[in-house]
């Protein structure tokens, strides 16, 4: 499964704008079950689960229309899935590597120690900071980002 993050747009074919029952239709396609069969029509977030992957994403809405997607790295690492950002895979690649990659290709990245990273231009966020036991380097600091957000900005 490849998932593209489109900045201002969505995720794969889930686009920002969309309905609930829109957003929750196209994320099935994806193979994603929402953990709530009977979401509403206007949910302030629907979680949504790969169980091939053992991940997640979470859709979030506004006044009854997808204003954010929450996209969380599989923890099934033998999972074929990639999420990519302008052809980059967010999750496969060593944090500082993937920001790197974006820097030049022209994006403006804003770090902080926290290990929220921020992509202002794109209103993209990738972190590392998950509670989830994924793959660390020697110091037991993350190696990949684990969660990403595609945003309208507010």
């Amino acid at each position: 499964m490849e998932l593209t993050l489109l900045p201002e747009v969505g995720v794969a074919t889930i686009r920002l704008g969309m309905t609930a029952d829109d957003a929750v239709g196209a994320a099935r396609e994806l193979g994603f079950v929402p953990s709530d069969a009977d979401h509403g029509d206007a949910p302030g977030q629907v979680v949504c689960e790969h169980a091939a992957s053992d991940s997640d994403i979470t859709l979030g809405f506004t006044k009854g229309a997808l204003t954010d997607i929450h996209v969380y790295r599989f923890r099934n690492e033998a999972a074929d899935v990639r999420v990519t950002l302008d052809g980059l895979d967010i999750f496969r690649t060593p944090s500082e590597r993937l920001l790197e990659g974006l820097e030049e290709r022209g994006h403006r990245v804003e770090q902080n120690d926290d290990g929220v990273d921020t992509l202002p231009d794109l209103k993209v966020i990738l972190s590392n900071e998950s509670s989830f036991d994924y793959p660390s380097d020697e110091e037991g600091d993350p190696i990949y980002f684990d969660y990403a957000l595609v945003t309208l900005g507010r």
